[in-house]
């Protein structure tokens, strides 16, 4: 049973709405005030109405919503484009509250972006929790750049898009997170809990990793679905409680050990449906990650 001050958390990714236009279809039950989709939910450009219908239509039912990018949503477009509607998705739903809508929900597009999670009731005795949200593109070192240019969707329906241009992406989600949660120790509350949420794999642990696609060293395209970050600050930190994240189409939750001083284990987990038809084992939409 939770404690009384648990904070609660509903994670879902990889529901490819786009493979057989499920956006009307589908729907998440709230087994939390806050949803976090962490990616490849639909394509943001092609189908953009009803991408946004479908956000729209859950805002009723959340009181936020966390939207982190996947690569799924930039197919058939570029990620400026896609981060231009993104953004504009956000500010419209702003305005409707605004202008005094307050059935709908708040909308966060979490590209490099922090979310404090509001205290499930009045009073003291609430943990104190912020979301750090990015999506955490892969590094793929020199010699995996060919085959995951070669094997990768991602490079011929994304324009734009090159190996180069992923790593640098990499490079300044990965230096957001560590920058972040470095100022949150030096500066914030120090009983802040820190929460991350992205779509990219954290880690190489053999847990994380559907164990059909080998051992990460001898996988030509692992570096495409995941980059470990075991060494980071944004990794190492005790602040750090848990890490979320989709794309590998493997569910999972497990805890990992730091060396850390006064550093607890970490939770790493996946909740992803994957592809209707051939979804992911053990995906579970009623999935809720409760800070205690």
């Amino acid at each position: 049973m939770a404690s009384p001050g648990a904070m609660a958390l509903q994670i879902v990714s990889d529901l490819h709405l786009e493979i057989h236009d499920d956006y009307d279809a589908y729907t998440i039950t709230p087994h939390a005030p806050v949803l976090a989709l962490l990616g490849d939910i639909g394509l943001v450009a092609r189908h953009r109405d009803a991408l946004a219908a479908f956000l729209a239509r859950h805002l009723r039912q959340f009181e936020a919503i966390l939207f982190v990018p996947g690569n799924h949503e930039a197919y058939h477009s570029s990620w400026p484009r896609t981060r231009q509607i993104l953004q504009q998705f956000e500010d419209e739903v702003t305005a409707r509250r605004d202008a005094g809508d307050r059935g709908l929900g708040d909308l966060v597009v979490m590209d490099r972006q922090a979310y404090r999670l509001p205290p499930p009731g009045p009073g003291p005795g609430h943990h104190k929790v912020v979301v750090l949200g990015c999506s955490l593109f892969s590094h793929v070192p020199p010699l995996g750049a060919r085959p995951v240019q070669d094997g990768m969707n991602d490079f011929r329906l994304t324009a734009g898009w090159d190996v180069a241009a992923h790593n640098a992406a990499h490079q300044r989600d990965r230096q957001w997170l560590n920058e972040a949660v470095t100022s949150i120790e030096r500066h914030g509350d120090p009983d802040l809990r820190i929460v991350i949420v992205s779509h990219w794999s954290p880690t190489g642990d053999a847990r994380a990793r559907d164990p059909r696609h080998g051992a990460a060293r001898d996988d030509a395209l692992a570096s495409a679905f995941a980059t470990d970050l075991l060494d980071d600050p944004c990794f190492r930190s005790p602040r750090v409680c848990a890490w979320a994240f989709g794309h590998t189409h493997y569910n999972c939750d497990f805890l990992v050990a730091r060396d850390t001083i006064g550093a607890p284990p970490i939770r790493l987990l996946a909740n992803q449906r994957g592809y209707a038809g051939a979804g992911a084992p053990k995906f579970d939409p009623a999935k809720v990650l409760l800070i205690e």
